[in-house]
């Protein structure tokens, strides 16, 4: 059986490659591009400098900066008339996730109309909306080389999953540099949710021998350098692996799709609006744990290639070590737990049969080498508690 990889036309890797964006444009044909971006990326000057960098090539840019934390149908609304409202070749997509999330369903909407929800999975979007470069600032979603765009429906508390090569941004440039400056909650969070993406893909029922090489040096990156970029942020080689390390993650899930945790992690999102990368982190050792007996080798090899194990140790004695190892991450990474957070309890627990339901729906349970019914998931979220 064959597998079909689909990746950015251009990718520019290494330190200061977002000084590079004019040459890319170049190569794609690009000439009027609109910035997708949050205020903080206008704060921290990241949108000035590449207007900046296109100016000096006579390249106008201007800057849509309204987007938010875990996207939502009215967020990217504005978004679209933006795009629609302008003369636009292509979209830079500059930020996190979530910027790139929503640069993505901006460009998909506003060439082709429509709402969010026409575009929800089980649809294959295929078709192309206007051109992205995506330029990511922090290494975690990976959504610079991903088809997947994830906008939540406000109105009914759903996040909703939209997958295509539509949604594939043409170029991205990955740039240590820009998540220099990332405070240590935003590298813990992205990085953990990094961490998932290679450990869902590697264990994921569509896995390939193309995803596995991805997602087996995505480990090997992430898992020794995580630690040292939470603690000391000026840490430029750390920076670099994680960076890589998100990256090659992105590219093995979005070929390999993502399993339970995810499937999982949406709903607390949508419901509770804890950040993506927090939500997984809450879910993984839990998960896996439950994950472990339908593909025990398999999370042996992650053990392995994360470094916690060693080849000398045997499957069941690298489980454990990879167990322990991702609560003692979440420890010294200070992830809270639900009610740390200040979710209410009772909510919670109110909210289970139908966040069991949304994470069967989304389809990414059914990738996870143990497929749990909607009642192993409402234990498995008890856990969390």
């Amino acid at each position: 059986m064959s597998t079909q990889v689909i990746l950015p036309r251009i990718m520019q890797i290494g330190e200061n490659a977002s000084q590079d964006i004019p040459l890319v444009m170049a190569n794609l044909g690009c000439r009027r591009p609109l910035i997708i971006t949050d205020k903080m990326m206008v704060k921290l000057g990241y949108a000035a400098a590449i207007q900046a960098r296109l100016a000096a090539h006579d390249i106008q840019a201007e800057v849509f900066d309204e987007t938010v934390p875990e996207p939502t149908v009215a967020s990217i609304q504005a978004g679209v008339e933006k795009a629609r409202g302008g003369d636009y070749d292509c979209i830079i997509a500059l930020g996190g996730g979530s910027p790139i999330d929503s640069a993505k369903a901006i460009a998909i909407l506003a060439k082709h109309g429509g709402e969010m929800r026409d575009y929800k999975f089980p649809r294959i979007v295929t078709e192309a909306g206007l051109p992205i470069i995506a330029v990511p600032t922090t290494a975690g979603t990976g959504s610079e080389v991903t088809r997947v765009t994830i906008i939540s429906d406000e109105k009914t508390d759903e996040k909703m999953l939209c997958v295509g090569i539509g949604f594939m941004p043409v170029a991205a440039l990955i740039d240590f540099s820009l998540t220099l400056s990332l405070p240590a909650r935003i590298t813990a969070d992205t990085g953990i949710d990094a961490l998932t993406h290679a450990m869902e893909a590697y264990v994921s029922k569509k896995a390939s021998l193309y995803s596995d090489s991805q997602a087996l040096e995505a480990m090997r990156l992430i898992a020794p350098n995580l630690r040292r970029a939470y603690h000391d942020g000026a840490d430029k080689a750390a920076r670099e692996a994680m960076m890589l390390g998100s990256t090659l993650a992105g590219v093995a899930f979005s070929n390999a799709s993502v399993a339970l945790v995810h499937g999982m992690s949406r709903p607390i999102g949508a419901h509770f609006h804890v950040p993506h990368g927090l939500s997984n982190a809450m879910l993984l050792p839990a998960v896996t744990e439950f994950s472990i007996p339908a593909a025990a080798e398999r999370y042996a090899d992650c053990a392995r290639a994360m470094g916690v194990a060693g080849a000398q140790d045997s499957t069941e004695q690298a489980n454990a070590k990879l167990l322990a190892e991702l609560r003692a991450l979440n420890d010294e990474l200070q992830v809270p737990t639900p009610a740390q957070f200040g979710i209410d309890r009772q909510q919670f627990f109110d909210q289970l049969q139908v966040m069991a339901e949304q994470a069967l729906a989304s389809g990414s349970p059914n990738n996870n080498p143990r497929v749990p019914s909607a009642e192993e998931i409402i234990e498995l979220y008890k856990q969390l508690w």
